[in-house]
């Protein structure tokens, strides 16, 4: 449950502009899709990922690291990683277990002969993204267990896109068609408040203290 005194407390250090910019921009935010990438080696992709889905309205991002680094290239992300949550695991298979448990179906992104093709995705499944490293494209692991192939229609020579193009290429589609559909896409009135709090939180230079002042307060 959330503290909603802390909330409102936390709030209060913030202006009325930035606390409506927040509520507008929580309208659109889902976690109807969401996205996973597989051990990415050019770090500025996945920053750039972390961006499309802060821009297009997906709140996670999931990040498989069994083989690469952990940081993020802030300066690609441009503060994405302050808006968007990153769940990381250090296997697919915890990744793909995890997102199951959620109610996800498993989507490869993958020029597979049965793959469906981007304009034909069926956006009424809750469904999870995967997206593999830039030169071998998803594990055999991901294709085997994969719920649904999905790839994007190309009419020139060059089979493939950056993994960047083709997320933000996918994210944009998807999330328009949603917020254009009936379905209940959006988050729930308690994932709308614990988002307020984290953004609030991160929105504020010294929010130790301040929090620290705030608990002092309420105890005496």
């Amino acid at each position: 449950m959330i503290d909603l005194d802390l909330l409102n407390y936390l709030e209060g250090f913030l202006t009325e502009s930035r606390k409506e910019k927040f509520l507008k921009i929580l309208e659109n935010r889902t976690n109807h899709f969401t996205i996973a990438m597989e051990d990415v080696y050019q770090l500025h992709n996945t920053s750039a990922v972390m961006r499309s889905c802060e821009v297009f309205g997906i709140q996670e991002l999931n990040v498989v690291e069994q083989k690469f680094g952990k940081r993020i290239d802030t300066e690609i992300a441009m503060g994405a990683q302050k808006w968007v949550d990153i769940n990381r695991f250090n296997s697919m298979q915890n990744c793909m277990d995890s997102l199951r448990e959620k109610g996800y179906q498993i989507i490869a992104t993958t020029p597979h002969n049965d793959s469906c093709m981007l304009h034909e995705f069926d956006i009424t499944k809750r469904s999870a993204i995967f997206f593999g490293t830039e030169k071998e494209g998803l594990s055999q692991e991901v294709i085997d267990q994969a719920d649904g192939y999905l790839k994007i229609p190309m009419v020139g020579f060059t089979e493939s896109l950056n993994i960047s193009v083709s997320a933000a290429i996918i994210i944009q589609d998807i999330t328009n068609r949603l917020r254009q559909s009936n379905l209940n896409w959006q988050l729930k009135a308690e994932e709308i408040l614990q988002k307020r709090l984290t953004w609030t939180r991160n929105s504020i230079k010294d929010i130790k203290r301040i929090e620290e002042r705030y608990f002092s307060e309420k105890t005496t």
